[in-house]
């Protein structure tokens, strides 16, 4: 069912609305989309709210308005409606947000890779986009948005993990083996961490209540000092492009 905006406020330190405010007072939100780590809200007028989370950005759901003394911190987008208000909170405010026409949101969509839950990721496709990059190590490939959208440093950690990859890899070296137990894996750590309601890092996710999910817990090797895998392996930690790696070395060769 659309909501319609009553009001909206907004401040001007998000990457988007800095530059072109967003006018939504008076719309209808008709359904709320996602590519990877891209939400996009189809509003009436053929136009779209696309809206990029960045590393702590998310949506708050609630009857209070934000701004009230046990409102919500960090609030840089309110949308008040017929329920209630809509919010969108963003501690280090690394996200990002347009407003735009459905020729220009495509654009955007198409500048995306295949999502990791959408059923034309395959093994086929996994195999064909590590061979076409065959210098490429394996978790900084993984990590390409324009071939896997959704993809994140923990995630494609946790997946090098559960494949039995190590992330230093080059991706000529792999086998159809491994790159079939790599393709299993993605399946593993998104749904594991759907079913644990999202892993929250410190100021990180949380969903639209505010509650944070609890899938820290299930990590393999990613902030661990043991992998979880095999118990007695003191997990490892190099960078990769910049960016935290985590691996046993006896599990993953």
């Amino acid at each position: 069912m659309p909501i319609k905006v009553i009001e909206c406020v907004q401040s001007k330190v998000i990457s988007g609305i800095a530059h072109t405010p967003i006018n939504l007072t008076g719309r209808k939100i008709i359904a709320v989309h996602r590519k990877g780590k891209l939400l996009y809200f189809e509003l009436d007028k053929n136009e779209f709210l696309l809206s990029h989370l960045g590393m702590t950005g998310g949506w708050r759901i609630g009857k209070e308005k934000p701004s009230d003394p046990n409102g919500i911190k960090h609030n840089h987008l309110c949308l008040k409606h017929q329920g209630g208000y809509l919010s969108y909170v963003d501690p280090r405010r690394f996200g990002h947000m347009y407003q735009l026409n459905q020729e220009d949101t495509q654009s955007k969509l198409d500048e995306l890779g295949i999502d990791l839950k959408d059923p034309a990721y395959t093994c086929d496709y996994l195999t064909e986009t590590i061979k076409k990059y065959p210098n490429r190590q394996i978790k900084v490939h993984l990590l390409d948005q324009k071939l896997y959208a959704g993809t994140g440093n923990y995630i494609v950690n946790e997946i090098c993990a559960r494949a039995g990859v190590r992330p230093t890899r080059r991706n000529k070296s792999l086998s159809s083996s491994e790159i079939k137990r790599m393709h299993h894996a993605t399946a593993v750590v998104i749904d594991g961490a759907t079913q644990t309601g999202g892993t929250t890092f410190q100021g990180g996710y949380a969903d639209t209540t505010g509650s944070k999910g609890n899938g820290v817990g299930h990590l393999v090797v990613f902030y661990q000092k043991i992998c979880q895998l095999c118990h007695e392996t003191p997990v490892k930690k190099l960078y990769l492009a910049q960016r935290g790696t985590y691996y046993c070395p006896k599990c993953q060769k």
